[in-house]
């Protein structure tokens, strides 16, 4: 059952962002991609205050460097539409389980990002999770 509303426009938008933003770091990287949107959704806090669906987090200005550098464009396959469906059924993976940022740096990850602190890296990424005094929603159970 999925944790946020999710029609088939919005898992090709989801899968489009996967592609995008994760495909070089194959199936899990896509996931934990994912996992960032779908607790963003959920947030209701910090930078996420009233993102309700998919299409405003992934269009939210700012929030991917895919969208806003045109990676965006290329069309979903059926292997990110199911990680799609994956994350959006609430499936929750370590780094990102309650992560809302993620970067790409060129070296080291810093030890926090937007005053977030530093979780893990997975291969070229650096995940960030709100403490739950700052985002509790996060942090809720499905």
């Amino acid at each position: 059952m999925a944790v946020v509303k999710a029609t088939a426009k919005d898992i090709n938008l989801m899968a489009r962002l996967l592609r995008a933003e994760g495909e070089g770091e194959g199936p899990l990287g896509m996931l934990l991609i994912g996992n960032v949107g779908v607790n963003r959704v959920r947030a209701n806090c910090s930078d996420f205050k009233g993102i309700r669906t998919i299409p405003q987090m992934i269009f939210q200005e700012h929030a991917f460097e895919a969208v806003t550098h045109g990676y965006f464009y290329q069309r979903p396959r059926e292997k990110e539409r199911r990680l799609a469906r994956r994350t959006v059924n609430g499936e929750r993976f370590w780094p990102a389980k309650f992560s809302l940022w993620y970067f790409r740096p060129p070296g080291d990850c810093p030890s926090t990002w937007y005053d977030q602190p530093f979780v893990a890296r997975y291969k070229l990424h650096c995940f960030y999770e709100p403490t739950a005094q700052t985002c509790q929603n996060v942090y809720n159970t499905f």
